[in-house]
C-alpha cells in the first residue's frame, strides 16, 4: 500500500474514532436537551461521513466500474460538507439552521447534478478522480463554510461575552490549515481539521455552558442564603419580641458565636470541626436557637418574676420542641446538613456539660459542638442583660459566673477560649445595645 494511501487511511480512521467519542460523549452528557444533542451527533455523523467520501475518492484503489457510484458519492459530499458548519450552528444554539441546511444542500445537489455529466467541477475517468474547470465552485462553498463558522461562533461567542476569543482564532487557523491546502496543492486533509476543529469547538462552548452555569447556581444559591439569612432573623425577632427582649439579643448572640468559633481556630481548638462554612452555619443559624418558645404562653414568657417549678418545666419544653418547628420551618429552603445544624442549635442549648442538663442530659462531646458554643453565649448575655425579672449583671461578674461553671454547665476548652478574648465579647456587648 502507497505511503500516501496508509496516511489518509490512518487519518480517515482516527477522524471517525475520534467522531464516535465524541457523540458518546454528548449521549451521556447531562448538560444538553435532546434537540441540542441531536445537532451535536449530526455534525459529528457528517464530518465521518465526509472523511469516508474523501477516503473512497481519492485514497482507494480505484475501479473505472465504480465511476457512478463515487460520482454519487461525490456529490453528496460536495452537498454535505458546507452543511457542516451550519450544522454546528445548531449545535450552538443558532435558530432556523434546520430549514438552512436543507436549502443549503438541495441547491448543493442540483448544482452536482447537472455539473457532473459536463464534467465542470469534477469527472471521474479510467485514472481516477480529475478536477474540472470550474472547480472553484466546489472550493467557494468551502470557503463559505469557513465564513459561516466565522460568523456563528461571533454571534454565540456575544452570548458569551467573546470569552476566550485565542480559542476561536485557533479553531479558524486549524480549518484554513486544512482547505487551503486541498485549495492550492490538492492535499486532501480539509475533513481532519474539521474534525479537530469540532472538538476544540465543542469543547471550549460546552466549557462556557458550565462556566455560566455555575455562575447561575452561585447566583441562585446566593438568593436562597440570603433568604435563609432573613427568615431566621424575622422569625428570631418575633420570638424574642414575645420574651419581652429585642432583635438586639439575637444580634448579639450571633456575634458572640461567631467570634467564639473564630477565636477556636486561632487558639487551635476544635480545629477538626470547625472551618469557614461551619462559622457560616453557626452565624446564620444562631437566631433560631429560642424558635420553640412560640410553643409557650406569655403569661410564662412575660411573667415579671421568678418562674414556679411548673411554669419552669413548662418552657424548658422550648427546647425539645425547637428542633421540630426548624425542620418544618427550612424544609425546602436549605440543605439538610444545614437544618441537621440548626436542630442541634434549638435542642441542645441548654444541656449541661455535667450531663444535668435538658432536654435529653447530654454529657460532654456528646453534645453537639455548635450547642456548646450556643449555650455560653446564650448564658453570657442573658445575665449582662436586663430581663422583666431582673436586672443585669456587671460584665465583670458575669465572666466571673462562666469561669465557674466550666466542667459543670460549659465545655471547658470553650470556656478557656471564651475567656481569654473576653474583651471581644465586651465589646459586642457595649456596641449592640437593647434600645
Amino acid at each position: 500500500m502507497p505511503d500516501n494511501i496508509k496516511y489518509y487511511s490512518a487519518a480517515t480512521v482516527l477522524i471517525a474514532i475520534l467522531m464516535v467519542a465524541m457523540s458518546i460523549h454528548v449521549i451521556g452528557y447531562s448538560g444538553f436537551n435532546k434537540k441540542q444533542k441531536a445537532w451535536f451527533i449530526a455534525t459529528f455523523a457528517a464530518i465521518v461521513f465526509c472523511a469516508g467520501a474523501e477516503y473512497a475518492l481519492h485514497c482507494g484503489f480505484y475501479d473505472p466500474k465504480y465511476r457512478v457510484i463515487l460520482s454519487f458519492l461525490t456529490v453528496l459530499q460536495f452537498s454535505m460538507a458546507p452543511c457542516i458548519a451550519m450544522l454546528f450552528a445548531g449545535a450552538l444554539g443558532l435558530k432556523h439552521q434546520f430549514k438552512i441546511v436543507l436549502g443549503t444542500f438541495g441547491v448543493c445537489v442540483l448544482i452536482g447534478i447537472i455539473c457532473v455529466p459536463f464534467g465542470w467541477i469534477f469527472y471521474i475517468g479510467d485514472q481516477g478522480y480529475h478536477r474540472g474547470p470550474y472547480f472553484l465552485v466546489y472550493e467557494i462553498t468551502y470557503f463559505a463554510s469557513l465564513a459561516y463558522i466565522i460568523g456563528t461562533l461571533y454571534i454565540v461567542g456575544k452570548k458569551f461575552n467573546h470569552r476566550d476569543v485565542g480559542t476561536i482564532i485557533m479553531v479558524l487557523v486549524i480549518l484554513a490549515a486544512g482547505i487551503i491546502p486541498m485549495s492550492i496543492w490538492q492535499l486532501h486533509v480539509a475533513y481532519i481539521s474539521v474534525g479537530m476543529s469540532a472538538c476544540i469547538c465543542y469543547v471550549y462552548y460546552n466549557d462556557l455552558v458550565q462556566q455560566d452555569t455555575n455562575s447561575l447556581l452561585v447566583e441562585k444559591q446566593q438568593k436562597i442564603s440570603e433568604m435563609q439569612v432573613q427568615i431566621t432573623g424575622r422569625l428570631a425577632n418575633l420570638i424574642e419580641s414575645r420574651d419581652t427582649e429585642t432583635g438586639q439579643h439575637v444580634a448579639r448572640t450571633s456575634a458572640y458565636v461567631k467570634n467564639l468559633a473564630q477565636d477556636c481556630v486561632a487558639d487551635g481548638v476544635y480545629t477538626d470541626i470547625i472551618d469557614d462554612k461551619y462559622i457560616d452555619n453557626l452565624f446564620n443559624l444562631a437566631p433560631l436557637h429560642d424558635v420553640g418558645k412560640i410553643f409557650i404562653s406569655d403569661k410564662i414568657l412575660r411573667k415579671p418574676a421568678r418562674l414556679t417549678p411548673e411554669e419552669y418545666e413548662e418552657i424548658k419544653k422550648h427546647a425539645s420542641l425547637g428542633g421540630g418547628v426548624v425542620r418544618q420551618i427550612m424544609n425546602g429552603i436549605a440543605e439538610e446538613d444545614q437544618i441537621e445544624f440548626a436542630v442541634d442549635i434549638a435542642t441542645g442549648h441548654h444541656e449541661r456539660w455535667d450531663g444535668s442538663g435538658y432536654p435529653n442530659s447530654l454529657k460532654g462531646d456528646d453534645i453537639p459542638l455548635s450547642a456548646r458554643i450556643m449555650a455560653i453565649v446564650d448564658v453570657f448575655d442573658a445575665l449582662v442583660s436586663k430581663r422583666c425579672y431582673k436586672d443585669p449583671l456587671p460584665i465583670d461578674e458575669a465572666f466571673k459566673i462562666i469561669k465557674e461553671e466550666s466542667g459543670s454547665h460549659f465545655d471547658p476548652k470553650l470556656v478557656n477560649v471564651f475567656l481569654a478574648h473576653k474583651e471581644k465579647y465586651q465589646e459586642i456587648n457595649e456596641s449592640i445595645v437593647d434600645k
